[in-house]
């Protein structure tokens, strides 16, 4: 039923994992900061791919960031840090990676080569696993941990990614993990339905980081069509309802994303990219500028790990 396949395209190495009884596959590049590059169902005789990505390696390469750094890995923090910098263990650190305007932005690990360590073909699933190593690359963050994240494919279309960070330093370290996917469903996202099941959003400044206030915010608790929406906010997700946590839909074509967190993942992320012809819902551990605000975010001690898990599951439903 499943199986594993690695294909050379474009100049991108991707593995692909598919479930050949339901017609559905997912791609993931390791060599591209472990990007989910293609989560594609079988509809009306041929295969539809929800995910929004780079036409070659070439433009990953030279324009991950200026793309909106479409699917990668974010971490050992996310969205942005206020002026790059934080205190720590009484000690100032400040990045030097990618800034935006004046705050450094989506962590260390966006352009980075992960390395294959294990594949598996099961009865129930088909998955891959894949590791960097980071070691003190960055002034700003000048620590050691191992980022491990395993991708798995099993029955009813059900794409499961799991981030293990360990801490691999002599001292303690601030940690911090999201992803960032775009999701294209065939149409402008206005025409798209969406929900999530949201408490509240945070209030951000006019640099979009956390001003310290939560406003209730229930707009999207139900489907409803998302029309001229404008998102770039981050929201409290109320993980004691029902999963899942957020659903995208394209109801005249009848596919559908849902999105199911474990509760490591209390935080969502929805940006909507001029254009409007994708959404990023991104799944994150914290706040925007956590490592100053606190909010979400997790001191390791040496040799302990966090674990970090998000499902996502494509499906025809009219």
């Amino acid at each position: 039923m499943f199986s594993i396949n690695h294909i050379e395209e474009n100049g991108f190495q991707k593995i692909r994992l598919s479930d050949n009884l339901a017609n559905v596959f997912a791609e993931v590049i390791p060599g591209c900061s472990a990007m989910l590059y293609n989560f594609s169902i079988a509809l009306e005789g041929q295969y539809y791919n929800v995910i929004s990505s780079y036409i070659s390696k070439r433009e990953f390469d030279e324009e991950v960031t200026e793309k909106g750094f479409r699917g990668v890995k974010l971490s050992p923090f996310v969205c942005r840090t206020t002026n790059g910098e934080y205190n720590f263990g009484g000690n100032k650190y400040v990045f030097k990676n990618f800034y935006h305007n004046e705050n450094a932005l989506h962590g260390q690990l966006f352009d980075k080569a992960f390395s294959v360590v294990e594949e598996k073909i099961q009865e129930d699933c088909a998955s891959v696993a894949m590791r960097y190593s980071y070691c003190s690359e960055d002034p700003g963050y000048p620590f050691f941990y191992d980022c491990q994240i395993e991708w798995r494919l099993s029955a009813n279309g059900k794409l499961t990614v799991v981030t293990t960070c360990t801490n691999k330093d002599q001292g303690l370290i601030p940690i911090q993990d999201g992803w960032h996917p775009y999701f294209s469903l065939g149409s402008c996202i206005d025409d798209l339905q969406i929900e999530f099941q949201s408490k509240e959003m945070v209030v951000f400044n006019d640099q979009l980081v956390p001003t310290g206030e939560m406003r209730a915010y229930d707009k999207f608790n139900s489907i409803k069509r998302l029309g001229d929406t404008v998102f770039d906010n981050c929201f409290t997700l109320n993980l004691y309802t029902c999963q899942p946590m957020c659903v995208l839909k394209n109801k005249e074509k009848g596919i559908m994303v849902s999105f199911i967190p474990k509760a490591s993942y209390p935080y969502l992320q929805i940006y909507t990219p001029e254009g409007r012809k994708s959404i990023a819902i991104e799944n994150i551990s914290g706040a925007p500028d956590a490592f100053n605000n606190n909010m979400g975010l997790q001191i390791l001690e040496p040799g302990q790990s966090a674990v970090f898990e998000i499902t996502y599951q494509l499906t025809l439903s009219k």
